[in-house]
């Protein structure tokens, strides 16, 4: 992979490019969801302690339904497509079809986890005898010793995002052929992604869910700056959080924090993630078992492999079979970015609808087609800075970020950002009326409710929670279930015509033949599987 100065064209011409031949490309921006769940007894509230349904098939192997972390944390996948209603159509029907297999159990539609006793009461997922059954599981072991089981019981949906080939290459074309092709992409992508870190804390504040916990989730600790919600104290909360899901009691780790991640070149993003999984960190080097005797972890470094690395935006590759992720970005650069900032909004039945891609979408392209400076170490720290305000008390009329020119208020800073994506919002209007797609203008009106929550917090997702929980004097598990079940009935209700559930149940059955078939070669030991996958980083060139 060749490395130099950047090589994208300017905001400007970018947007030149797309208002004249190139607009219909932005009818074919690629996404998938992939969107996670808890299992838990509908009765109680209580996370399922029972394994993954054997009528889903095997974890490891099924195309669409997965586990994360736990036994009990389904994970949802839909192909990619460059449709909004068809990607929303196709987790629907992965829901309703799970949902039929739950027996007395329902997806959990929130981020926050529902009633949990404790660490011992996240069972971690199992796939299996498999080396890579194994290798999942034990990277899953490793996460549970450094971090606890606990934060891995939180759920999310990862939006993974891509423009079209043709986009790249007229692009380039138009450009003069700067680099090659690939430098070229990668750049581009570079700069959506320093972008977004610079204004992440909008989308947190626009669509974060996470403003209450259940007090089962923070039981026994007290290093935390949670207060109780009412006299009961069964929830705990922060009176103007938004997303506790993207703070401390999150994926955050304060072993990372160590990690200065730059996303100036792909060169210097894969030496870091490679430095951090080559060294042995000491503070790891004591974890040899579990508790069940088990292998407590892939290796004593600072991350296991790169997954462990947690970020609101990656760049990422398809990776072929058995192939570090790393190794695909070096190999052939980045080919789509990865959101993991997405709360699910316990409000929809799905986590999510069309009017949230839209918001997204509009936000992803609009960092795109922006300048992007190169961001250096006061770039990071004002970034994780204002995402800290953000989470902890973004929905304050009070809240100040800060900015380049210094600390401007919270309204002020949306305001002219949402001013800017509305051109953005435009043109994607524009593409889809002229495909035939949409005759109302989707995008600038997903844009204009993303206003009225500017103006009123009340209006968040958030705000919504801890006002329905006061309203109707409900703690934070009671509301969630309250929806969940809403949700499970409706999945119930509207049945799968027997055609897709056939279609369901071969791939189970498909899923559990080819478990079969990998549990059945015992040509390699775990040890030299596991051996042979992390030499592939001796020959990352750095």
């Amino acid at each position: 992979m060749k490395t130099g100065a950047p090589v994208t064209a300017t905001a400007q011409y970018k947007r030149d490019l797309i208002a004249g031949a190139g607009l219909g490309l932005l009818t074919k921006i690629h996404r998938g969801l992939e969107k996670e769940g808890l299992r838990v007894d509908s009765a109680s509230g209580m996370l399922a302690q029972t394994p993954h349904p054997k009528a889903l098939g095997s974890a490891l192997t099924h195309p669409s339904i997965t586990t994360d972390y736990s036994e009990s944390l389904l994970e949802f996948i839909t192909p990619v497509s460059d449709r909004i209603e068809t990607s929303l159509e196709q987790l629907s029907a992965i829901h309703r079809f799970t949902s039929s297999q739950l027996g007395d159990e329902l997806i959990w539609g929130a981020s926050m986890p529902c009633i949990v006793s404790g660490d011992s009461g996240i069972p971690i997922a199992n796939y299996g005898s498999s080396n890579v059954g194994v290798m999942k599981r034990v990277y899953r072991n490793g996460l549970g010793v450094r971090y606890g089981r606990m934060m891995q019981a939180i759920a999310g949906i990862h939006y993974n995002f891509s423009m079209p080939d043709a986009f790249w290459q007229q692009g380039w074309e138009q450009a003069g052929k700067p680099g090659t092709l690939q430098d070229y992409q990668n750049d581009g992508y570079l700069g959506l992604i320093r972008n977004f870190s610079d204004r992440v804390w909008l989308l947190i504040y626009l669509l974060g869910a996470s403003p209450a916990v259940c007090a089962s989730f923070l039981a026994g600790r007290k290093d935390h700056p949670l207060v109780p919600f009412d006299e009961t104290g069964t929830s705990l909360h922060l009176p103007y959080a938004t997303s506790l899901r993207m703070g401390d009691l999150g994926y955050n780790s304060s072993a990372q924090s160590s990690l200065q991640v730059c996303y100036n070149q792909l060169d210097t993003y894969i030496q870091t993630l490679h430095q951090a999984i080559v060294t042995p960190h000491p503070a790891y080097s004591h974890f040899k078992v579990t508790d069940d005797g088990e292998m407590a972890q892939l290796n004593d470094s600072l991350l296991q492999i790169e997954n462990e690395f947690y970020s609101p935006i990656r760049p990422k590759r398809v990776t072929r079979s058995g192939e570090a992720p790393l190794v695909a970005l070096q190999r052939a650069g980045i080919e789509y970015i990865e959101v993991r900032c997405l709360d699910i909004n316990p409000f929809l039945p799905l986590g999510i609808d069309a009017e949230t891609i839209r918001l997204v979408d509009t936000f992803l392209l609009d960092a795109l087609l922006s300048e992007s400076p190169q961001c250096g170490p006061e770039d990071m720290a004002r970034n994780k800075e204002n995402i800290r305000r953000v989470v902890e008390s973004g929905r304050d009329p009070q809240l100040k970020l800060l900015t380049r020119k210094g600390e401007r208020s919270l309204k002020e800073v949306a305001g002219a950002l949402l001013d800017q994506m509305a051109q953005t919002a435009s043109l994607l209007d524009d593409a889809h009326r002229q495909q035939g797609r949409n005759s109302e203008e989707a995008y600038s009106a997903a844009l204009g409710i993303a206003r009225t929550r500017i103006a009123d917090p009340e209006l968040t997702p958030s705000g919504r929670i801890l006002r329905e929980m006061r309203d109707d004097n409900m703690a934070f598990w009671q509301l969630a279930l309250k929806y969940s079940r809403q949700w499970q009935q409706g999945f119930r209700e509207d049945r799968l015509c027997d055609a897709a559930i056939a279609e369901f149940e071969t791939a189970s059955q498909l899923s559990l033949h080819r478990l079969a078939t990998l549990e059945a070669d015992n040509s390699e030991s775990f040890e030299t599987y596991l051996a042979r996958f992390f030499d592939q980083y001796h020959g990352v060139k750095l």
